[in-house]
């Protein structure tokens, strides 16, 4: 058995993260593309596989739940969630359809797909990028170190220059944090805005009145 030295693994956190860093733009795009999305009835879908599952997930519960202060929900849904309609598709279609299907189903042009892989390469979340641009929804990853087919495949990727899988995923939650707190400043701007028209209307109806 290959002994991994104490601290190892925060040793490899630390190395990615500096290029990492230099993304922060792309979870910023992210986030205020979904806040103009979102409101409007759009959706998000995500999927992912095994560990990026999770992450996946993970920020549907922030866009349906909340990030850190409450606001409205909104609609996103990790499609691997589904275990009665990814097993009866995997069972009826393959599992490379079990995500391209699901967005058959559910998505809509001008929604979004954002997909999770470590590997870049998975049959199934390639599938879903192929029918999600056939529909019209723009197509996001985060991914492991490119090249990669998914990323190819996408709109744009955040890719995540990480030898250990271990290590891709930590930052793939942290650029999920990153989208969500994005958009959630976009939301609070946008309500900001529209409050302001109103301000102004009632001090103009003010001065008519004097």
């Amino acid at each position: 058995m290959k002994l991994i030295a104490p601290g190892r693994h925060c040793d490899d956190l630390a190395r990615a993260l500096p290029a990492f860093r230099r993304s922060a733009a792309v979870t910023e795009r992210w986030g205020a593309a979904l806040a103009r999305v979102l409101p409007g009835g759009g959706r998000l879908l995500v999927a992912g596989n095994g560990g990026s599952a999770a992450q996946a997930q993970h920020l549907t519960a922030e866009l349906v739940g909340r990030y850190r202060d409450d606001r409205p929900a909104y609609s996103a849904l990790a499609l691997h969630a589904d275990t009665s309609s990814t097993t009866a598709i995997a069972n009826d279609y393959g599992v490379q359809e079990v995500f391209a299907r699901q967005t058959c189903a559910h998505g809509r042009a001008g929604d979004v797909l954002m997909l999770l892989s470590t590997s870049g390469a998975s049959a199934n979340l390639l599938a879903a990028a192929t029918e999600a641009r056939r529909i019209g929804m723009p197509v996001w990853a985060l991914t492991g170190p490119e090249p990669n087919p998914l990323a190819a495949a996408c709109d744009e990727a955040l890719c995540v220059e990480a030898a250990v899988s271990a290590t891709v995923q930590e930052l793939h939650l942290v650029a999920v944090h990153m989208v969500c707190e994005a958009f959630d400043r976009e939301i609070a701007a946008g309500a900001a805005r529209a409050g302001r028209p109103r301000a102004a209307e009632g001090a103009a109806a003010e001065e008519d009145l004097a």
